[in-house]
């Protein structure tokens, strides 16, 4: 049983918001998402997956978890909403086709810093040349975790130039209902190229 499963399993999990984050909130609202088919790794509860499929997208919510998965086909069922739910390691799975866009909240600051740059390898597999990242940078401002702490300059060595676009301008504060706070930006993958 993974780490992740025996949190579900006893719910001790602090970092469940017990909602979409209001990040996703701003962006859908704004229409900033283009629809298509959108993965949420390390989806959880799936609040965020929830949210999508209420909102039309094709959604693929990604869970190491079977216990978090579970909770979240629940929860569609009762909302009468459909989405693709795949219980897999994030560091391993691969998809049949890549996607247009990808939501990014807690599953990179739940890995190991060692495992940063296979998992950035993973998004970029997984998306589309001009593909989407709505990520949600974690910020602990301090050593350990999880959640471990993902310093924005760290975040622009792991997501280098010659792979993906940054915005201008600064990425916007999410505060967390744990004292903590993300910072939210939008990515897009460049084009196949040598890394």
């Amino acid at each position: 049983m993974s780490h992740w499963e025996e949190q579900y399993q006893a719910n001790t999990i602090p970092w469940d918001r017990g909602a979409a984050s209001p990040a996703l909130h701003r962006w859908l609202q704004a229409d900033a998402i283009a629809h298509g088919h959108i993965l949420v790794p390390g989806c959880g509860r799936g609040h965020e997956a929830l949210e999508l499929a209420r909102h039309g997208f094709h959604v693929t919510a990604l869970d190491i978890a079977p216990t978090a998965l579970s909770l979240l086909e629940a929860e569609l069922a009762a909302a009468g909403l459909s989405a693709e739910l795949v219980c897999a390691d994030a560091l391993l799975w691969q998809p049949a086709a890549p996607f247009a866009a990808i939501y990014e909240q807690t599953c990179l600051c739940a890995l190991q810093p060692g495992q940063w740059t296979a998992y950035e390898r993973q998004l970029y597999g997984w998306l589309k040349p001009g593909g989407h990242l709505y990520a949600l940078f974690m910020q602990t401002g301090r050593a350990g975790g999880p959640p471990f702490h993902c310093d924005l300059g760290d975040m622009r060595r792991l997501f280098p130039p010659n792979r993906w676009i940054w915005p201008d301008g600064e990425a916007e504060r999410v505060t967390h209902p744990n004292g903590l706070f993300e910072l939210a930006t939008v990515l897009v993958r460049g084009p196949a190229r040598d890394s």
